[in-house]
């Protein structure tokens, strides 16, 4: 089963795909994890991206694409995946129908009310990447990931201005993404407005019912 997690910046994408990840047994691939797979391989794709990534520029939808058709052909996602973070692009939305065509969107939805709050108290781990709250999902010791000791710092673009420019490049670029995957059929609205255990609860179902689906 092929599930992309779609919403707005601080919608829960990785937090409930990995989650799901977990639930249902299926590898949770993000662009971030894509990118940083790649430069630690070595692999072709890999090297261009960290000559992008080191010299400030911005990946293109080529590469990014690339990148990812190349993590999907890997035999952990041979029967399913959950993908976060991709496609951001109309661009990227088509190319992955091309090779491997999701079968659910999940789309989170959040006002944006909500996106600032949860964002400004968003801490993130420097050494494994993982992603804590100061109200929703604190670490165990203040500043101090629970997973690899890390330092929890706060990302630049997590400031309310920051955030506020990140939404209005969002409605711009990504969101004409939701009358794409109504049209395809394979968009799933979820509410994304609870608390991590109160979308889950109602996300699992959710996904429990799309998979006994297809199977039947």
């Amino acid at each position: 089963m092929k599930f992309v997690f779609f919403g707005a910046p601080g919608a829960g994408k990785g937090t409930m795909a990995a989650r799901a990840a977990e639930a249902f047994g299926l590898p949770h691939i993000s662009t971030g994890e894509i990118f940083r797979g790649a430069m630690r391989e070595g692999t072709p794709l890999g090297l261009r991206v960290k000559a992008v990534i080191e010299s400030g520029g911005l990946v293109s939808d080529e590469l990014t694409i690339g990148l990812v058709r190349e993590r999907l052909a890997k035999p952990d996602a041979a029967k399913g995946w959950l993908l976060d973070g991709f496609p951001r692009t109309m661009a990227q939305a088509e190319a992955l129908v091309s090779f491997c065509p999701e079968d659910h969107v999940i789309d989170l939805e959040v006002s944006d009310a909500k996106v600032l709050e949860r964002l400004s108290g968003r801490r993130m781990c420097r050494g494994c990447g993982r992603s804590f709250h100061t109200v929703f999902m604190p670490p165990k010791k203040p500043d101090v990931c629970d997973d690899c000791g890390g330092e929890l710092y706060i990302r630049n673009d997590d400031s309310v201005d920051s955030v506020r420019t990140r939404l209005e490049n969002y409605r711009v670029q990504t969101s004409p993404l939701e009358a794409y995957y109504r049209k395809r059929g394979t968009l799933v609205p979820v509410d994304g407005e609870g608390s991590a255990d109160e979308v889950w609860s109602v996300l699992r179902g959710v996904m429990e019912r799309l998979i006994a689906g297809e199977k039947a």
